[in-house]
């Protein structure tokens, strides 16, 4: 196989229908800085980004559980994902791709590698939560989050295969998107590892992970993870998971969102699953400190108060079941979408 570094552009690859080599890239990002809109010099910044002499990138994390913190990676690791994701979705030179996604983070940002190092035919467009909206266009892979994904179900019959990610999906949205042809698969990752390292199609439980990821658990049961083209150390998540084999898991959920009611463990993620085909709204569940209990398992629903159906708990076990609903008229989220739970929690 022909090696491939940062310098080199896949001979395939065109953005917005325009063949590209190097030069030409490096022209349209400097238009893009001097006459684009944010989102458009975000992008032009990141191409003379990739192709300057240095080595590496500067990536900004989300900021999900905490501040968003800035982290070097290595282009060679950036290229070595890219590879992998090719490798796992059978992606050819030539596809057709898009990238509706901020390239401010590494979702963006590897969709763009992605198509230069395999050489697909990308459709660059502004994000929004309705990317194809009136679409007509046949795409062979697209990546989006699950709000842009809702607001596409219409025009996903000219979608062949989509990932989704920045956040988890409803299982309501779950629920449509079995009933379409897209093969649509979620996917599992962070900025640390260079976007997903595994992935699942919507309906299935389990994770498969990338070509050349190694996976295990700590002492705490969390998922650690080896990509030793990605990363030269294992990377300690804090998402706790089942092992099913030495290549698939199952997510269970982030043990700093665990609740220790009174001594019992709970893990809210698995308590929504339990209610989430019996509440419309946006919700979650989480605790707050009480005085006898050390913390208290309540539920939050974002929205108006309303009448909740009065079996609404029963399918949960006697400590599952929350000691208090609270009211969210709109739920505080990450730039990319996730629902920022502790300040919410904090705020009540």
């Amino acid at each position: 196989m022909k090696e491939v570094n940062y310098t080199t552009v896949h001979n395939f690859f065109k953005l917005n229908g325009f063949p590209m080599d190097k030069e030409r890239l490096c022209e349209a990002a400097y238009s893009l800085i001097k006459e684009g809109d944010e989102s458009e010099q975000t992008t032009g910044a990141f191409l003379l980004d990739w192709f300057d002499a240095k080595s590496y990138i500067n990536l900004q994390t989300s900021g999900t559980t905490g501040i968003p913190k800035n982290i070097r990676t290595s282009k060679q690791a950036m290229i070595d994902s890219a590879l992998a994701t090719g490798s796992f979705f059978e992606l050819n030179p030539g596809d057709k791709a898009l990238c509706c996604l901020p390239t401010k983070y590494i979702a963006g940002k590897m969709m763009l590698v992605r198509s230069i190092v395999l050489g697909l035919d990308l459709d660059y467009v502004a994000p929004s939560s309705f990317p194809i909206l009136h679409n007509s266009t046949i795409y062979d892979f697209v990546a989006m989050v699950p709000l842009q994904v809702e607001n596409s179900l219409q025009e996903l019959k000219n979608v062949k295969k989509i990932i989704v990610g920045g956040a988890k999906m409803s299982k309501a949205l779950e629920k449509k998107l079995l009933n379409t042809k897209t093969a649509v698969y979620e996917t599992y990752g962070m900025t640390e590892t260079i976007t997903h390292i595994a992935a699942k199609k919507v309906g299935e439980k389990a994770f498969s992970v990338l070509p050349n990821v190694k996976i295990s658990q700590n002492d705490k049961n969390c998922l650690v993870i080896e990509a030793l083209k990605i990363s030269n150390e294992a990377i300690v998540t804090n998402d706790l998971v089942e092992i099913i084999s030495e290549n698939q898991f199952i997510f269970l959920g982030r043990i700093d969102n665990v609740i220790n009611s009174g001594g019992v463990k709970l893990i809210p993620e698995q308590i929504e699953e339990k209610l989430a085909s019996k509440i419309q709204s946006r919700f979650f569940v989480g605790g707050i400190t009480d005085t006898v209990l050390g913390e208290k398992l309540v539920l939050v629903i974002e929205g108006e108060q309303q009448d909740l159906d009065k079996n609404l708990f029963k399918n949960l076990d006697k400590y599952e079941k929350p000691k208090e609903v609270f009211y969210i008229p709109i739920f505080s989220e990450t730039q990319n979408g996730k629902i920022r739970r502790k300040e919410i929690l904090e705020s009540i």
